[in-house]
């Protein structure tokens, strides 16, 4: 009997500086086995320089309903929001 193959979550960065994006999703036998397919899939036209994969069942995430919960506190803390600084124009990506 074959056994099915795992999820794996592809993240792409398209530039040196930038961050991994989610470009999508796709079945693999392993990790190496993802990274090919993710290549022929998600970058056959030169749209990245970096691949990242990862096992979809090693993802945890918030739920929705939890937001509340878990962003809330964080709005009692003004400091942390960078409301009270002037950033010079040069500063990009903040």
């Amino acid at each position: 009997m074959k056994k099915d193959w795992p999820l794996w979550e592809v993240f792409i960065r398209s530039k040196n500086g930038l961050s991994h994006k989610h470009v999508g999703s796709l079945h693999a036998a392993d990790a190496e086995m993802a990274i090919e397919n993710a290549r022929d899939v998600y970058t056959r036209r030169n749209e990245g320089i970096s691949i990242w994969v990862v096992e979809s069942s090693n993802i945890t995430a918030s739920s929705p309903n939890q937001t509340e919960a878990l962003f809330d506190p964080a709005n009692d803390k003004v400091y942390r929001h960078p409301t009270f600084y002037d950033l010079p124009d040069e500063v990009k990506h903040i």
